[in-house]
C-alpha cells in the first residue's frame, strides 16, 4: 500500500482512532504511539549482479504504560504531513515497525474505516530471488519423480 492511499483514508476519518492488526489477527494495543516516521532507502545488488533501489515509509509503533493515549487518524495525518519534506513523495510503500515481541517490519496490506477506527492490516515480508532468469535453481522434486530408473549394467 502506498502512503497516498493511507493519507486519503486518514483525511476522510480524522476523528476516528487508528488500529494496527498484525498478520495473525491480533491488535497492537490501542494506546500504542507512533514514535517515528522514516524514509528507509535500500541500495543493493541482487544475486544476478543488478543494482537495485527500494524505498519505503516506515511507521514505528511503541507501546508504553500510558494506557490513556489514543492516536486519531487526524493526528497521524498531521505527523505524516510534518514528515513530508523528509519522505519526498507519497508514492512510498508503507511498513509498520513493531516489537511483537521481536522487532519486526510488516507491510501495510490494506486500510479501511471500520466501526470506530481506521484499521491498518499488516502482512508479512518474504524473501525472493530477483534474478531467477540467471540463477541455476534446482529442478523441482516432481522432475526427479518422473525420471525412469537407470538400467542396471551387468
Amino acid at each position: 500500500m502506498k502512503l497516498a492511499e493511507l493519507k486519503t483514508h486518514l483525511a476522510a476519518n480524522p476523528q476516528m482512532g487508528v488500529r494496527f492488526l498484525l498478520p495473525d489477527g491480533a491488535s497492537v494495543p490501542a494506546h500504542a504511539h507512533v514514535t517515528e516516521v522514516a524514509r528507509v532507502d535500500k541500495r543493493f545488488i541482487d544475486c544476478g549482479g543488478t543494482q537495485r533501489n527500494d524505498a519505503a515509509c516506515r511507521l514505528q509503533t511503541w507501546v508504553a504504560d500510558d494506557t490513556h493515549h489514543r492516536l486519531t487518524a487526524g493526528k497521524l495525518l498531521g505527523i505524516l504531513n510534518k514528515a513530508a519534506p523528509l519522505l519526498e513523495t507519497d508514492d512510498l510503500r508503507i511498513e509498520v515497525e513493531h516489537e511483537a515481541p521481536i522487532l519486526s517490519q510488516f507491510p501495510v496490506t490494506a486500510v479501511a474505516a471500520e466501526d470506530d477506527a481506521v484499521v491498518l492490516r499488516l502482512g508479512t515480508k518474504h524473501t525472493a530471488c530477483l534474478a531467477e532468469d540467471q540463477c541455476k535453481r534446482p529442478a523441482p522434486l516432481s522432475h526427479f519423480l518422473s525420471l525412469k530408473p537407470f538400467a542396471v549394467l551387468k
